[in-house]
C-alpha cells in the first residue's frame, strides 16, 4: 500500500524505523529485531540506507522481509554519495520487490567531501524517482531547521522545492519540544506547503544517545528533558522508562492536536517499539 493513502484516512497512525546491519554478520540479529518490529503491525516501518549505498542490498532485503509480514515498506534513499547508475539499480531492485514507498534524501556528506557530483540535493532525486516509476515519495523535514541551512525561511525553501519536485508526504527530524512542531507547521502552511507532515519522535533510552543527537542535529532540549536525563541517566533501567514515558507523552499531546502520523525512531529495540505501541492502545 502507499503511505499517501494510509495517511489519507486521517487517523492517527504510528510506524517505526529500524536501520540495516553494516556487516553481513551482523544481518541476522537486524533482521530478527526488525521482525519483532514488523509483529506489532504498525502503520508503516522505514528502513534507512547506508552512506554511499554500502548496505543499499540488507535495505531491500529488510523492506521485503518486512512486506512478508503485511507490513507497509518505507525504503529510504540517499544521493549525494551515489551515482546516477546506483541509484537506478536500487530502484529497479525496489519494483522488482513490489516495494513501493521510497524515502528521498540527500543524505549525509562524506567526512573527505569527495562525491560523484552526480547530486546535490534532495529535490533532484525526488524528480527522478518520480520519472523512474509509480512510487509514493516521502522527504525530510526540519522543525529546527537543517544545520547547514542559513536561515529557517531558506530551509523552508529547499522543502519546497522538494514537493513541486513530486514528494507526497514529509518525516521530521526528531524533536524534544512539541510548540517548536506546532510553530513549523504553522510557518510551512503558509507558505503553501500542504503535503501531510509525518512526526519523528525519538525515546531516548541512555543519555550516551543525548551528546550524539545534539552534535549531529543541534537539537533543542527542554528544561523538563534534561532534568530528567540529570535524574536518571546514570541509572539504565530508570532512564529506559523516563524516555518511553517521555516520548509517549510527546506523542498523546501531538495526537490531541490533530497531528496524526507518528513515526518513532525505534533504533531497532523491538521493547521499546512494543512499550510505546502498549502505551497509545486505545488511543490509537
Amino acid at each position: 500500500m502507499k503511505i499517501r493513502n494510509i495517511l489519507a484516512a486521517g487517523k492517527p497512525t504510528l510506524s517505526f524505523e529500524v536501520f540495516p546491519p553494516k556487516t553481513v554478520d551482523a544481518y541476522e540479529p537486524v533482521e530478527r529485531a526488525a521482525c519483532e518490529i514488523a509483529k506489532l503491525k504498525p502503520a508503516f516501518m522505514s528502513v534507512t540506507y547506508g552512506a554511499g549505498g554500502g548496505t543499499s542490498r540488507y535495505t531491500v532485503d529488510i523492506a521485503d522481509t518486512i512486506k512478508g509480514y503485511g507490513v507497509t515498506p518505507l525504503a529510504h534513499l540517499t544521493c549525494v554519495s551515489s551515482t546516477r547508475e546506483k541509484v537506478h539499480q536500487v530502484l529497479d531492485e525496489l519494483k522488482s520487490r513490489g516495494i513501493e514507498n521510497v524515502l528521498a534524501l540527500r543524505g549525509d556528506l562524506p567526512a573527505d567531501g569527495e562525491t560523484p557530483r552526480e547530486y546535490r540535493y534532495a529535490s533532484q532525486l525526488i524528480r527522478e524517482i518520480k520519472e523512474s516509476g509509480d512510487f509514493c515519495i516521502g522527504a525530510a523535514c526540519y522543525p529546527e531547521g537543517h544545520v547547514e541551512s542559513a536561515n529557517k525561511s531558506v530551509d523552508m525553501d529547499y522543502l519546497k522545492e522538494k514537493v513541486e519536485a513530486g514528494c507526497d508526504f514529509v518525516t521530521t527530524q526528531m524533536f524534544f519540544d512539541n510548540s517548536i512542531l506546532y510553530s513549523y507547521l504553522y510557518r510551512i502552511r503558509e507558505k503553501g506547503i500542504t503535503v501531510p507532515v509525518i512526526a519523528g519522535i525519538m525515546p531516548v533510552t541512555n543519555a550516551k544517545q543525548i551528546s550524539r543527537i545534539t552534535g549531529m542535529s543541534g537539537t533543542y532540549l527542554p528544561a523538563r528533558f534534561k532534568a530528567i536525563v540529570d535524574r536518571f541517566g546514570d541509572n539504565p533501567a530508570a532512564m529506559k522508562q523516563a524516555g518511553i514515558a517521555y516520548a509517549t507523552d510527546q506523542i498523546i499531546d501531538l495526537i490531541a492536536n490533530g497531528v496524526n502520523g507518528i513515526h518513532v525512531y525505534s533504533m531497532n529495540k523491538p521493547d521499546v517499539a512494543a512499550r510505546i505501541r502498549e502505551n497509545l492502545s486505545e488511543i490509537l
